[in-house]
């Protein structure tokens, strides 16, 4: 049973058109970080050379806490990004380890097209989430693995102990872990059908030939093609239940969401 937990509601986090939409407990945020392939990761550039604007950069992450394992969605976690030595992201975050490069992380996922009966009315259906934190690079060896174990878990489940591991020190020396101290946090869910003006519904000329309702979306996996190096006789049993698993929970949730609860 998912705890109580929640971002406090401050200046930054705050959800203010359609607030009845908005989410500020622990588990559907990190649930939608989590369950999203990427995410984008926005932060200011140091350098003036590289001109004004911010830079955004679309990485995998996941939500984890080294210290306590097995905590849950609903208690307070870190997020893990991981990426190359030298990309610009991560030569930024060791300039600034004493306070930790400010950051904000967006996930979003689609979950079906709403079709209303005016243009301006049309939607998604949809679940966002976005983070606010400070980013630090890890140092500590065992964390980095754990990290790099935690991450590689969530793009196929049952991967890390079904590929060659551990990592070899080359492949460790090249990789830079950040672990983002997450200070707020908000979420956003749009599920549901249309919702229409009754000066709309009212009118036969137009509920008459207008088709209104919700074409729902979800990500699905597909077949697995071997690689032409594969030596693997047919489909790994960790690979195929990842599949069947992912496919029939994205579709279930974007066909759940096309009613109004």
């Amino acid at each position: 049973m998912p705890r109580d937990l929640a971002y406090p509601k401050e200046r930054g986090n705050t959800v203010h058109r359609l607030d009845q939409r908005a989410r500020y407990d622990l588990h559907t945020i990190h649930s939608i970080i989590n369950s999203t392939p990427v995410l984008h990761v926005s932060f200011n550039v140091t350098d003036p050379a590289q001109g004004p604007f911010p830079a955004i950069l679309p990485m995998i992450g996941q939500m984890g806490s080294f210290s306590h394992p097995s905590a849950g969605l609903d208690d307070t976690l870190d997020c893990y990004l991981h990426g190359y030595v030298s990309s610009r992201v991560m030569k930024i975050a060791r300039e600034d380890q004493a306070e930790g490069l400010p950051m904000t992380i967006a996930a979003t996922h689609c979950d079906g097209l709403v079709l209303s009966l005016t243009p301006f009315s049309h939607s998604y259906n949809y679940r966002s989430a976005v983070l606010f934190g400070y980013a630090y690079p890890v140092d500590d060896e065992e964390e980095r693995l754990w990290a790099m174990r935690l991450i590689t878990e969530s793009v196929v489940k049952g991967r890390w102990e079904n590929s060659r591991t551990p990592p070899e020190s080359a492949e460790l020396s090249s990789t830079t872990i950040l672990r983002v101290r997450i200070a707020s946090g908000s979420g956003k869910i749009r599920d549901g059908e249309p919702h229409d003006d009754k000066k709309d519904l009212e009118r036969p000329d137009i509920t008459s030939r207008v088709w209104t309702g919700v074409i729902p979306m979800w990500e699905t996996l597909g077949d697995p093609v071997a690689a032409g190096s594969n030596r693997v006789e047919g489909i790994p049993d960790h690979i195929r239940s990842f599949i069947d698993k992912a496919n029939d929970k994205t579709q279930a949730y974007a066909q759940k969401a096309t009613r109004d609860v």
